[in-house]
């Protein structure tokens, strides 16, 4: 987890992509803040197919399907005894290229201080390989403070883990760890955000 980087603004989309992006452009997305270099579109509506993180060396991560269903987990991008510090990065960038996409949209928790320089480093490793996917793949992507997230899932900006565990519990969830509370929690702040109805739990 790391400071905020540049074109990553809590309160904007970022986005843009070029004549060799492989997916679709994104859609404009109104009082959203600017999407870069994105195709203008006639008739907007919510984005449906949505994919959320919280990064790390253990990412949680939520997905909201276009018909309605909400899946969720942790994934863990640690490196071997053996192998160089980059390799959690080349598996974290594996799994990307791997989901279920196209998305509409991509949310990651947004995080400006961090515990320790190692911790900072990976942050900003994830976030770089995260925020390329996107821009390859025509994704609006979003940055969400951390406050505004804990505010959103308890009412207090510095909600303990404890807290936005049971918050999750609350709305329905049985997330394994924080790691997927959180990514959860954000998941349900961008569906209000723009529009689309939260379902409830499986």
């Amino acid at each position: 987890m790391m400071t905020q980087a540049a074109g990553t603004a809590g309160s904007g989309w970022t986005g843009c992509c070029n004549a060799m992006a492989r997916s679709r452009r994104p859609q404009a997305v109104p009082n959203a803040g600017t999407v870069l270099s994105a195709a203008p579109s006639t008739e907007w509506r919510p984005p449906a197919h949505l994919l959320a993180l919280d990064l790390g060396t253990s990412t949680g991560w939520a997905i909201r399907t276009p018909p309605g269903a909400i899946a969720s987990g942790t994934v863990e991008f640690r490196s071997g005894r053996f192998e160089g510090g980059g390799m959690r990065f080349v598996r974290f960038a594996a799994w990307l290229r791997d989901l279920p996409g196209p998305f509409d949209a991509v949310f990651f928790e947004e995080v400006r201080s961090h515990r320790g320089t190692d911790a900072a480093h990976a942050y900003g490793g994830f976030l770089a390989h995260l925020s390329a996917w996107c821009e390859a793949e025509g994704i609006p992507y979003r940055g969400v403070p951390v406050a505004t997230i804990k505010r959103h899932a308890t009412g207090k900006g510095n909600a303990d883990k404890a807290a936005m565990m049971a918050a999750a519990v609350a709305a329905g969830f049985r997330p394994g760890d924080d790691n997927e509370a959180d990514a959860l929690h954000l998941l349900r702040w961008g569906l209000k955000e723009h529009g689309v109805a939260a379902p409830p739990a499986a």
